[in-house]
This record gives structure tokens, C-alpha cells and sequence, in this order.
């Protein structure tokens, strides 16, 4: 029996979901806020300790934040009480004192029709089973043999087999009191007005019935056993109990495994599922003879907040990645995505797993991608941009991209999120200097005179070539060690950094474009460290003296006091002026590279921190602190280096 919208929520008006859920829970006094209909409970649904379970009597809905079941009033009373929908429905209309609607004849009829369709399928399937394991069915079990299906999975996915015969199948349900119409309804055979004797749909197949999430048989899928078939797998049509744009291989059987925590993995096909499957990973799921749809989606975030999807790493699976994310981003909704992971080429799921073993597509899943990673990375496959239109265009694209997504806060997010992309990828290619070479269009620079000059876009690169003079590109022109900050002292690595360039002015002729990323801190390093590169790059063969004697005439000297104090205090010996050059490069290169990581960890912290304080949850928790634990690593590394201070005569660790 149908029932209206209208009526079904005149019965959630009137009753608390914290009653119909109380019946089967008890309810956690310290946590529940019974004046705000707040409640809090074990979830019923999964083992647990402490209460993970939230019914609100505002929304009218329950929400289990370990197991993510949620669901209304009549969706709990169907999927934990054991009760079919219009049972739940009758039993809260009389707890709610709302009276049944009249019966609809029709729809009656219609639900009667269908529930036949049911047992008309049943009866195929159980035909289709017998045939797999009489004689005739001895060579579709040497291929699921050879393709790994064990006996226990045939009975567990209820695999059959369809003879190679034209009649078989429509004899036997004619046999079993099933009408011509019957047959024609659910598929199972060819008709039409061409067609003047109706024929088997499925022969000489290997046959793998579809359920929906009742579990009752609504539509098969076959794999030819000819090589030579125009079809190697054929589905049924759709029918009035078959939508395949509604429905998942495998979902029924999924929905079950997500609730125990298993992770939902969208996979290609039957035998993926199945390997799957096998291998632990109930929650696996496939679309049936056609591409993921927003059906799809939506029922995938009712199973679960952020399924994984596969894709094949072929071009093919490529394309199947970009034409989904086409589909989901317009969907996206807070807390709902999608993370994806993608094969290796010319791999499916079942043969990783055979191969590889069950381990490895584990690990293939856990480090699966969110969708603006994908997003991005389908737009900048081509690699970067060698013009400004081109830069442009890709700009353009991902703006077309976000443009899709209809919900405000996660547009915005999407909109930062490719826009600090974009500029990491638009960010110079680091190349060491030695004035000359290849890459990209060096023009003059004046250090500290041209600070002022530079805007978002510099419009005048023209400078005077002066003799002598070495040119840098515009990446060291605008880099942020030009620009003023904070008011902090000089640290430990930015001492090494800048005592090592001092003494060895060569280093940082030989290093301009590298140090144009180089972000310090403190204020004070970053004015010395763009003091010498301007005095490099007009002297290029400066010596030590020269450049220290410059530092203090422009107010550098107490600060050039701190840094050689560092130094002594620390014995860091490769900095010093008399350490061979070959040493003190070793050293600013290690030093360098745990700058970078440091200042990169820091980021990563900054955001770590914002997102524990937004949704603090033991994961965020985790990266809180694996971030932590990584800058004091950093922080700790020494230059470790085999032979490192041999040429000076010290072979000790400085840093």
C-alpha cells in the first residue's frame, strides 16, 4: 500500500523519534538534553561503549556518528525492528493517533503484480542455480574455478548458469504456472511484434542475479562463455522491479558492511565485486551497464559519507574519472564527497588482489584522493602552461569547475582550495644558478632599490644592464625575502643559512633562484639575506671582508653579532670562512632542505589546527600530531652525511 507524503509526516510531526528509539535503547542521562530534544544512547546498531547514537526530536531523525546508520522514524523501525514499511507504518499511525488511509485498490493491484514479478525472478534464479551444478553447467564452474569463485562464493552471490538453449528457461517457468505476460515483464525473454515465437534473453551464459536492498532478485547480469558473442555481458532490460540507474550490484550485502565499518569501494563490474568480496571488502558495489548516476550518488551517501571510488588507470578509467566528477560536484553537500583511487594501468581490482593480495588494494584505498586533489589533477594533466593564455585557460576551466557546485560553503572552499593550488603550481621552477643555462628569461635586478617598484605583476623588466651585474629572474624579484614581517629574532637555521652565504658569498651568486623561496621568520634575516644577494649579484666576486664590512655600514652589525654567537654556541663549523667551500655547500643544502620542510610542516600545522578546532575528532587529532612530531623530528635532524667535513678536517654533525 502507497502512503502520502502529506500523511507520513503527520506521523513524525506527532511522534517524538526519541520515542520510537526509546523502545529499543536506553537513553544516556548525563549526555541527553531532554528540554532541547537532544538524546544520546549506545548505538543499536553496532557494538560500542559509549554513546555515539543522536536522535533529535527537532529534525526528527537519528544519526550514529561510529557506524553512520541514520535514518527517520519509519526507516529505524524497518531496519532495526524487524518490521516491513507498511507494517512500521500502521504501528506509529496508531501510536500517533492518525488514522489509516483508505485503501487504494490500484495501487494494491500494482503492489500485488510486482510482488509476483518477485516470485517469477525467484524462480529463474533457482533454475539458473540448478544448471550451474547439473552437467551442463561443468563448463561455466571451470571458469569461476579459474577466475578464483569458490563453490562458497557461487552459493554466497547465488551465481547460475543459463543453457545454451532458446526455449529452457520459458519452458520451465511456463511449467511453473508463469504467463507469457509474466515472462515479458521481468525480461526474461525477447519479445515484440517481430518476434513472432518469444525467446530465452540469456543463453550459454554465466548468470549473476541483481539484487535490490530487500535482497530480492530484480534483474540478472550474464558473462557470455562464447568468445565470440556480440555481448560479453548482457543485462536485463529495465522493468518495472529493474532501474539500473538505481541500482547497485551488491548494495544490499554493502549497506550491511558499512555499518560494521567496512569502507564502500565502487568498483566496474560483477567479478570485481566478487573478488572483493572475497578478499574482506564486503562493502564493494558496481553500477549495472552504465556510467555512475546522481541516483547512484545519492544512494552511495545514504550508505555512507565518502565512498572510494576505482578507477582503472587505463585511459579509459580517465575518462570514466572525469565524466563522475562532472556529476558529483554539482551534488556535493557538507560532510558528502567522494575520494577516489586509481589502478595501475592494464590492473582490475580482481587481478591487484590475485597478484598482489588483499593487502595491497587495501593500501591502494586507504590512500585514496579526495575529489578536489582528482578535480585538479584531471585539469592540469597536461602538465604546466607554457603561456599566459594558456595559464588562463586553465584558470578558466577550474572556475567552470567550481561554478558547478550549488552548495555556497563548499563553493567557497573549492574556490580557495584551487586557487592556492594554482599558485604552488604557477610558482617557478627552482634551478641553480651558474650565469647561464637554460630556463626561463632572466632580466636585471637592483636588490634592495627595486623593493619599492614591485606590484602583483612588476610592469618594467627592462633595468640597465650594467657591467658585471648578475640578472636574476623575476621569481627572486618578488619572493618574500623582500618583504618586511615580523619582529622576531633570527633562529638557529636561518643563522646557519645566512653565516654560511656571508662567508662564502660564492654560494649564494651560485644559488640565487633557490634562495628566492627561501621564507625566514624573522624580519631581520630576511632584510640581511636580501642585502646580499644585492650585493652579490653587483660583485659577484665580493670577498668576505668586503661584504661584512657592507652589513654593518647599513646597521646589519648587531645582528651579524647574534648570528656569529649562534654559531659559537652551537659549533657549527661549517658555516665558518675557513671551512672549504665544498663543506659549507653540503651544509647550506641540508640546511636549506630542512628549512623548506620545516616551513612546509608549519603550514600543514596551521590547518591541522583549524581543522581540529572546526571538527575535533580523533582523526583530525592524528594529523595534529603527526605534524607535531615531524617538525621536532626536522627540528632534530643532523647532517648525517658519509664523508661530510672530511675536506676540513672535521667529520663531526653541526645541525
Amino acid at each position: 500500500m502507497r502512503f502520502s507524503d502529506t500523511f507520513l509526516e503527520d506521523i513524525r510531526q506527532r511522534l517524538p523519534i526519541s520515542q520510537v528509539v526509546g523502545e529499543y535503547v536506553a537513553w544516556d542521562k548525563r549526555k541527553s538534553q531532554a528540554a532541547r530534544g537532544d538524546y544520546w544512547a549506545c548505538c543499536p546498531f553496532h557494538g560500542e561503549k559509549t554513546p555515539s547514537f543522536h536522535a533529535d526530536d527537532r529534525r526528527g531523525r537519528y544519526h550514529c556518528f561510529g557506524c553512520g546508520v541514520s535514518g527517520d522514524h519509519f526507516r529505524f523501525l524497518t531496519e532495526h525492528g524487524g518490521l516491513n514499511f507498511p507494517e512500521a507504518v500502521e504501528k506509529l499511525a496508531g501510536e500517533a493517533g492518525v488514522p489509516m488511509p483508505a485503501r487504494d485498490a490500484r495501487a494494491e493491484k500494482q503492489d500485488r503484480e510486482r510482488a509476483t514479478l518477485h516470485e517469477v525472478m525467484e524462480v529463474a534464479t533457482q533454475y539458473f542455480e540448478a544448471a550451474l551444478a547439473h552437467n551442463i553447467g561443468a563448463r561455466a564452474r571451470g571458469y569461476l574455478n579459474e577466475r578464483g569463485v569458490s563453490p562458497s562464493l557461487q552459493n554466497q552471490f547465488r551465481i547460475g548458469f543459463a543453457p545454451d538453449s532458446r526455449n529452457g528457461l520459458k519452458e520451465h517457468l511456463a511449467a511453473n504456472g508463469i504467463h507469457a505476460d509474466q515472462m515479458a515483464a521481468t525480461g526474461l525473454v525477447v519479445h515484440g511484434e517481430d518476434i513472432a515465437v518469444p525467446y530465452d534473453r540469456f543463453r550459454n551464459r554465466v548468470m549473476f542475479p541483481i539484487k535490490d536492498f530487500s535482497g530480492k532478485v530484480i534483474a540478472f547480469g550474464g558473462r557470455a562463455m562464447d568468445p565470440n558473442a556480440r555481448a560479453k555481458y548482457l543485462n536485463s532490460p529495465e522493468t518495472e522491479l529493474f532501474h539500473k540507474r538505481r541500482t547497485l550490484y551488491n548494495g544490499q550485502t554493502a549497506r550491511k558492511a558499512v555499518r560494521s565499518g567496512k569502507p564502500i569501494i565502487v568498483v566496474e563490474g560483477y567479478m570485481d565485486v566478487i573478488a572483493l568480496a572475497a578478499a574482506g571488502f564486503d562493502g564493494a558495489v558496481a553500477p549495472l551497464g552504465t556510467a555512475l548516476s546522481e541516483e547512484h550518488v545519492t544512494m552511495l551517501w545514504r550508505m555512507g559519507d565518502v565512498p572510494v571510488l576505482c578507477f582503472d588507470g587505463d585511459e579509459a578509467g580517465q575518462r570514466a574519472m572525469g565524466r563522475t566528477t562532472e556529476i558529483v560536484l554539482p551534488m556535493l553537500m557538507p560532510g558528502k564527497s567522494v575520494s577516489i583511487a586509481t589502478l595501475p594501468d592494464g590492473i582490475d581490482p580482481d587481478d591487484m588482489i590475485k597478484e598482489q593480495g588483499g593487502a595491497a588494494f587495501g593500501a591502494l584505498i586507504d590512500a585514496a584522493r579526495p575529489l578536489s586533489e582528482m578535480v585538479f589533477a584531471l585539469e592540469t594533466a597536461s602538465g604546466l602552461p607554457s603561456t599566459p593564455e594558456g595559464r588562463a585557460a586553465l584558470e578558466a576551466r577550474l572556475s567552470a569547475r567550481v561554478k558547478t557546485i550549488k552548495e555556497p560553503n563548499i563553493n567557497r572552499h573549492y574556490f580557495q582550495a584551487f586557487n592556492e593550488k594554482l599558485k604552488a603550481f604557477f610558482a617557478p621552477v627552482r634551478v641553480n644558478y651558474s650565469g647561464g643555462g637554460k630556463g626561463r628569461q632572466n632580466q636585471p635586478y637592483s636588490g634592495a632599490r627595486a623593493r619599492g617598484q614591485q606590484g602583483k605583476f612588476a610592469g618594467n623588466h627592462s633595468g640597465r644592464g650594467n657591467a658585471g651585474r648578475v640578472t636574476v629572474s623575476d621569481s627572486l624579484r618578488n619572493s618574500s625575502i623582500m618583504k618586511s614581517g615580523r619582529a622576531i629574532e633570527i633562529s638557529k637555521r636561518e643563522a646557519v643559512i645566512i653565516s654560511t652565504l656571508i662567508n662564502h658569498p660564492a654560494l649564494a651568486g651560485a644559488q640565487l633562484e633557490r634562495l628566492a623561496d627561501v621564507e625566514f621568520n624573522s624580519s631581520s634575516a630576511r632584510k640581511i639575506l636580501s642585502e646580499v644577494i644585492d650585493w652579490v649579484t653587483s660583485n659577484p666576486k665580493s670577498k668576505v671582508e668586503e661584504l661584512r664590512t657592507v652589513l654593518i655600514q647599513n646597521g646589519y652589525g648587531g645582528d651579524l653579532k647574534r648570528v656569529d654567537f649562534i654559531g659559537r654556541d652551537l659549533g657549527i663549523w661549517q658555516s665558518g670562512a675557513e671551512i672549504d667551500e665544498s663543506d659549507a655547500e653540503t651544509g647550506l643544502n641540508h640546511a636549506l632542505a630542512l628549512h623548506y620542510k620545516s616551513v612546509e610542516l608549519n603550514r600543514e600545522l596551521k590547518v591541522a589546527e583549524l581543522a581540529l578546532g572546526q571538527e575535533p575528532s580523533e582523526e583530525s587529532f592524528e594529523r595534529l600530531r603527526d605534524i607535531q612530531n615531524q617538525i621536532t623530528s626536522v627540528d632534530g635532524t643532523e647532517a648525517l652525511i658519509e664523508g661530510f667535513g672530511l675536506l676540513s678536517g672535521r667529520a663531526t654533525p653541526s645541525f
